[in-house]
């Protein structure tokens, strides 16, 4: 008995039943299951936050702490809002201005820069182009864009390019330097940041050690010269 086409059925039916490992994560990245609210934290937080300023004695805290407890569970169970990668926009710019100095027409040149570019701005930059390609009005054709905070400056120039034909490119390349700026300014304002709220940590640390070297030597040595 040749037993190749029942080996052969039996490895196939162990590939559907157990598929590759990378397969179903490529599969699951298409269509990514939300993120579980937990909608019951605030409900809990307050009146736990309310519960233990009552066992403390304070019980003149207990709607203040309440609230806030309250507040901030709410704000950790809200979803986290998407942001744009302010780079990302940044080269998406460059390229824009790159594709329309080589003569590309703007709908071609902002459909082939938006291709790569997920989210919102993407989104807004496809639909914009989508309109030019049907001959719709440059100026009512920007309206996806203009709504999108990512693309709403380029749209603001794009629509001024269609009133006074003034070149896209030439402003699509200003407006990556801007956001290039920007990006860099904002980094190093969280680093300065991020040295200021290092500096308290370390110097609570420090702390104990000053009062007991400098505070109570001090301390003893007064009250061992005042007793009698």
């Amino acid at each position: 008995m040749n037993t190749q086409p029942v080996a052969a059925a039996l490895a196939a039916a162990a590939a559907l039943a157990f598929p590759d490992g990378r397969a179903a994560a490529r599969l699951a990245a298409l269509n990514p299951k939300p993120a579980r609210r937990r909608h019951w934290l605030p409900v809990v937080a307050a009146p736990g936050a309310a519960a233990l300023c009552l066992a403390l004695g304070t019980p003149i805290l207990a709607i203040p702490a309440a609230a806030g407890a309250w507040w901030f569970a709410r704000r950790a169970t809200q979803p986290p809002q998407p942001k744009a990668d302010s780079f990302r926009l940044a080269i998406t710019w460059e390229l824009l201005a790159a594709a329309l100095r080589a003569g590309l027409p703007v709908s071609h040149a902002i459909q082939s820069v938006a291709t790569d570019l997920a989210g919102p701005p993407g989104k807004a930059l496809r639909a914009t182009a989508d309109l030019l390609a049907l001959g719709a009005d440059p100026v009512q054709a920007w309206d996806p864009a203009r709504e999108c905070p990512s693309t709403a400056p380029l749209a603001r120039a794009a629509r001024r390019s269609a009133r006074s034909g003034t070149a896209l490119a030439a402003a699509a390349a200003a407006l990556a330097d801007e956001v290039r700026a920007s990006t860099e300014a904002a980094a190093e304002a969280r680093a300065q940041r991020a040295a200021v709220l290092v500096s308290g940590p370390l110097g609570l640390c420090f702390l104990p050690a000053f009062i007991c070297l400098g505070v109570v030597p001090v301390v003893a040595s007064l009250a061992t010269g005042i007793s009698p």
